[in-house]
Order: C-alpha cells, then sequence, then structure tokens
C-alpha cells in the first residue's frame, strides 16, 4: 500500500457531497438511502437534475482539485456556451480521480449488471492498471464514486466497492446520471482536460512534469437516444475541445507532445462519433484509442517559455454532429 498523500479527494468531495445534498431541491436532484445504507444521489434518471448539478458533479468528480464553470465561447459560434476547467493539480483531480476506469459488473442469474465509476472512490481502491503509474494514494473514511447511469448500482455491487475502498457502505455516496440528461451530459463534457492527460500518458508523457492545465469543450443539446448523446459528449471534445497544458522538462518534448494530442492525429477522425461507434457494431475496442482527445491542444514549456499548438476545431462536422 503506497503512503496516502497530504491532498485527499475524498475528505475534499465528501465536503462538496455535504453542499449537493443541502442543495438538492434547488439542483433538482433526489436524495435517497440504498439498502446498505449507501447515500445514493440521482442527477438524471428519475430526478431532472441539471446543468447546475452537472458542474457541482463534475467538481465532486475530481475531488474538489478542479474549478469548472458554465461561460460563453467564440470558439464555436453555433455552439455559444462552454463548460470550462481548470486545475493546478491535473493529475490527481483528472487521471487518480475523475478518469471513468474502475469497471463495475455483476453476473448473478437474476440479473446483470456493468458500468464504469470515475471520481474519488477510485484512489481508495486503486483496483486499475492505470495506478501503476500513478503515485497517488488516498485514505478517508468517506468515498465518492460517480456512474453515468439512469439507476444506483446493485447491492452486491454497492457492498464490493465499499470493501475495495475500505469504507462502511454508510460512508459511500453514489452519484448517478446518464449521458443523455443534462446533469450527465455537463459532468462528461468537463473531461476535456482529463481526455488529454490520458492520451499523455498513453503516449508515455511524463505525467509529474504536467503542472498545470486548463479545458474546455463546448455543452452539447441533449439527445434520449443513448448512442446519439454518447456521440455528442465525445464530439464535443473531440470536434471541438481545446486543452492548454504547462509541462516542464525539454522544450522539443513539449512540441512533441503538441504535435500528437489532437484527435485529428487518430486515423479514425473525420465523422460524427455516433457513426463511427455505429459502424464497429458498438466495439469500443475497435475505434483507434487515439481519437480519444481535444481537437486542439496548446502546450507551453516552463523553463523555455515556448509555446507549441496543433490542431483545430472542426464546426461543419460538430453542426452534424449536435443537429
Amino acid at each position: 500500500m503506497k503512503a496516502p498523500h497530504p491532498i485527499s479527494v475524498n475528505e475534499r468531495a465528501a465536503k462538496l457531497v455535504a453542499q449537493l445534498v443541502a442543495d438538492a431541491a434547488e439542483l433538482k436532484i433526489a436524495v435517497t438511502r440504498g439498502e446498505l445504507g449507501e447515500t445514493l444521489i440521482d442527477a438524471g434518471g428519475a430526478a431532472i437534475g441539471g446543468i447546475a448539478a452537472g458542474l457541482r458533479i463534475a467538481e465532486i468528480c475530481m475531488g474538489g482539485l478542479a474549478d469548472v464553470r458554465l461561460g460563453p465561447s467564440a470558439a464555436t459560434p453555433r455552439w455559444p456556451w462552454a463548460i470550462i476547467v481548470h486545475s493546478s493539480n491535473p493529475v490527481i483531480a483528472c487521471l487518480a480521480s475523475q478518469y471513468a476506469g474502475w469497471r463495475l459488473s455483476l453476473n448473478d442469474a437474476d440479473r446483470s449488471y456493468f458500468a464504469l465509476g470515475s471520481g474519488p472512490a477510485r484512489a481508495l481502491a486503486r483496483r486499475e492498471p492505470l495506478f501503476q503509474d500513478l503515485p497517488y494514494a488516498d485514505r478517508a473514511e468517506n468515498a465518492t464514486l460517480v456512474i453515468e447511469s439512469n439507476q444506483p448500482p446493485p447491492a452486491k455491487v454497492v457492498a464490493k466497492v465499499a470493501q475495495d475502498c475500505g469504507v462502511e457502505p454508510a460512508n459511500l455516496t453514489i452519484i448517478f446520471a446518464p449521458t443523455q440528461s443534462l446533469a450527465g451530459g455537463t459532468q462528461i463534457i468537463a473531461r476535456a482536460l482529463e481526455v488529454a492527460l490520458h492520451k499523455a500518458h498513453e503516449l508515455h508523457f511524463p505525467l509529474e512534469r504536467v503542472v498545470e492545465g486548463i479545458g474546455a469543450a463546448p455543452l452539447c443539446p441533449p439527445h434520449p437516444d443513448f448512442v446519439t448523446a454518447m456521440g455528442r459528449t465525445n464530439d464535443a471534445i473531440i470536434l471541438a475541445g481545446q486543452v492548454q497544458l504547462f509541462v516542464t522538462g525539454p522544450a522539443n518534448e513539449a512540441r512533441a507532445l503538441a504535435d500528437k494530442l489532437p484527435s485529428k492525429a487518430s486515423r479514425d477522425y473525420g465523422r460524427p462519433f455516433a457513426q463511427i461507434f455505429r459502424a464497429v457494431k458498438g466495439d469500443f475496442y475497435a475505434i483507434d484509442p487515439m481519437l480519444f482527445s481535444p481537437a486542439q491542444i496548446i502546450v507551453t514549456a516552463l523553463e523555455s517559455g515556448e509555446t507549441f499548438q496543433c490542431g483545430e476545431i472542426d464546426l461543419s462536422l460538430l453542426d452534424a454532429s449536435f443537429t
């Protein structure tokens, strides 16, 4: 077991969760207790939720180590509102907490269940291969998990999550909202910075050299069809996401990172994501993983003061996706 970091994403998230619960009526979310005593927060299943709830959930998902807000953007004139994220601890906030990498599944005779978990609870459980490359470890009495779903997980999954996190089920909070909802779509689009960092990791750029990050992507209109809604949230980042990373180390390596990060470098770039997904019959693993990255990248090398830019926003493909 790695020594815990002095910053606890779960302790920070717990304070934000308490405020989320206090503001439940205002945010149009529903707070209940599950059968094991866990706190369940419905932000877009039976509850209507909304953009304000999605912004709060995004900050919770990043362990309280990022500022997430809605603001105007001139980069996409027909879609003028963007979700903007900034973190001074981007690797912890995005990869140790926000990344949806925890595979939760159940295959009982009477019920099957699968979901990807994100949020600070991941840093307690550390069940994913990604944590072999992350020195961060958390220790806390409370855990918070975020799931893209219209319903909470079954009790057996809740019990396993609590066990893996080393907390009592009564100290576990699970927030859920489907991709088709306003809150769900908002918190997914707030992953532009996370997507860039994950690709930087896949490109073997040393994560300890990423010291600051800013990301933005346009707020897409929701859609009741899951594949269409998922396509739009992906396209917000792939076709119009903008990220700036501030890194240490040689300027030529910063330049190389900027050149390789944009989504346009992928062999699968060129169609709305929903079309790509349907063409591979829903097999995510058939899609080039290099596609999952922002459209436009800026990398600033702190020692030299040089900044390198690569990629571009594709307004025509964005319109095809969002309409």
